[in-house]
């Protein structure tokens, strides 16, 4: 990732070569598709969905992978699938040398969502 400022998502995923522009909008298909109310903002200098007004996901690429951040709270309905990804604290590491775990994603979105809807 450049340290470029990005005013839009559609900026920043386009700053990307076109393969890994290609996944990162896959990535935010299966988000929007499990928050389909968020609204999409640049926070922290990356893609972030914010439903009802807070932070609800973030996500961001890399020269060897996409971060997912934050980690819902439980995510004991999603293991072990989602054990190798979990890297750093809050963060899941997706490696570009593999195919993207969409699914995987899209049930970590819907995890957040009912985590910030409580």
């Amino acid at each position: 990732m450049s340290a470029t400022q990005f005013d839009t998502v559609k900026e920043y995923l386009d700053s990307f070569p076109d393969d890994v522009a290609e996944v990162l909008r896959q990535v935010q298909d299966r988000i929007r598709a499990a928050a389909p109310g968020a609204d999409e903002v640049i926070s922290y200098g990356i893609p972030t969905m914010r439903l009802e007004g807070r932070n609800l996901v973030h996500f961001a690429g890399w020269r060897h992978h996409v971060s997912i951040y934050p980690v819902p709270d439980d995510v004991s309905s999603l293991e072990p699938e989602i054990d190798r990804y979990l890297a750093g604290r809050g963060t899941l590491k997706l490696p570009l040398s593999e195919p993207m775990p969409l699914e995987l994603i899209e049930k970590v979105a819907h995890l957040l969502v009912a985590q910030n809807t409580r």
